[in-house]
């Protein structure tokens, strides 16, 4: 199966920070810190592979008992526009379903708007900076 949630601190989770470093982080000047990762021991962490390579990865994190955040959505590049994306976001949102949640939200980068409103994500708030780039909160009822 070519998606997966993976175990923290397993060799996929190792994968994982590795994408989201080359693809969200490095071209920022950014890195992780230890606590960031220790951080993500709760969260929801989901990998799209293909056989042993990932592809694409996002995670969820609890807010409340009825709201989970999207976090750290990332695709390689090269393959970006190819629906991985949108097979990601439509597996998460039924982890999040299928857990109870009924809301999920967002710090979409504002590049990333167009893809997410496709998804039926709708803009929340204002513009604002996050992590150096504009970024704007987006939700969807589940």
């Amino acid at each position: 199966m070519p998606l997966q949630i993976i175990d923290h601190g397993s060799i996929q989770h190792h994968k994982m920070v590795d994408l989201r470093f080359q693809m969200l982080r490095k071209p920022l000047g950014l890195t992780f810190t230890k606590e960031d990762l220790e951080a993500e021991k709760n969260d929801i962490l989901i990998g799209f592979f293909d056989e042993e390579k990932l592809e694409g990865c996002c995670i969820l994190t609890k807010e409340d008992e009825i709201t989970v955040r999207l976090r750290q959505m990332a695709v390689l590049s090269g393959l970006q526009g190819k629906g991985i994306g949108r097979v990601i976001m439509n597996f998460a949102e039924n982890i999040a379903r299928d857990r109870g949640f009924k809301k999920l939200n967002m710090h979409a980068r504002k590049t990333a708007i167009g893809f997410y409103e496709k998804l039926g994500y709708h803009l929340e708030g204002h513009e604002f900076v996050e992590v150096t780039i504009p970024h704007v909160e987006m939700m969807k009822n589940l």
